[in-house]
């Protein structure tokens, strides 16, 4: 059995990627989970406050996580993993991903702060929250959980979050799972793949 590397999925996602095998497609590096998720749909606030929907993101390819600014690893190295990758990608196609950088802390992350954290890993990454029912909303869509610590001394709180990365081509279909252990190169290459199959 191959063992996957992301937490706080939630058992039905776990069960359909162990149902769907552990075979790589020779075409990808990430996991192929064609056909296991509905498209992509949400009702988010991007981080000048704006209402948006996935149809302000159509016909481009799209990768989405869930984090939070005051993440101490899992965020930071991710991001930066998919904003390198991002930068591998010809110029021709650069403009046609993006990374959808979703808070589930949204008491914390609003406006600005939000804005700077995910502009500091580039003009790429798209920093949204939304409401605690639009969340979750979106984390059940995609099968996969967050939740809160208790607050110190100082009301700081630590978030548990998946570290999934959803890959969405053009069509808004889910098509990739993306785990931490690959390159930005090989993340490229399958952002690559997936422009051309789109």
């Amino acid at each position: 059995m191959c063992l996957l590397r992301f937490f706080m999925l939630s058992p039905a996602l776990l069960l359909l990627l162990l149902l769907s095998g552990c075979q790589q497609s020779e075409q990808w590096h990430a996991k192929d989970i064609s056909g296991l998720m509905p498209k992509l749909r949400f009702e988010l606030s991007n981080a000048q406050g704006e209402s948006v929907t996935e149809a302000d993101y159509a016909a481009q390819i799209n990768l989405l996580f869930f984090g939070f600014t005051n993440c101490p690893d899992i965020c930071p190295t991710t991001l930066a993993q998919l904003a390198a990758a991002v930068r591998n990608l010809p110029e021709s196609i650069r403009d046609q991903v993006h990374i959808l950088f979703v808070s589930v802390d949204p008491q914390r992350d609003e406006g600005g702060r939000l804005a700077e954290y995910a502009g500091a890993f580039g003009e790429q990454v798209v920093g949204l929250t939304g409401t605690q029912d639009q969340l979750q909303a979106l984390t059940r869509r995609y099968r996969v959980t967050y939740g809160y610590d208790e607050a110190d001394a100082n009301g700081y709180y630590n978030v548990s979050h998946s570290s999934a990365v959803f890959a969405f081509d053009a069509d808004g279909q889910v098509r990739l799972l993306i785990r931490d252990d690959l390159t930005p190169a090989q993340i490229a290459e399958d952002m690559q793949r997936l422009q051309q199959n789109t």
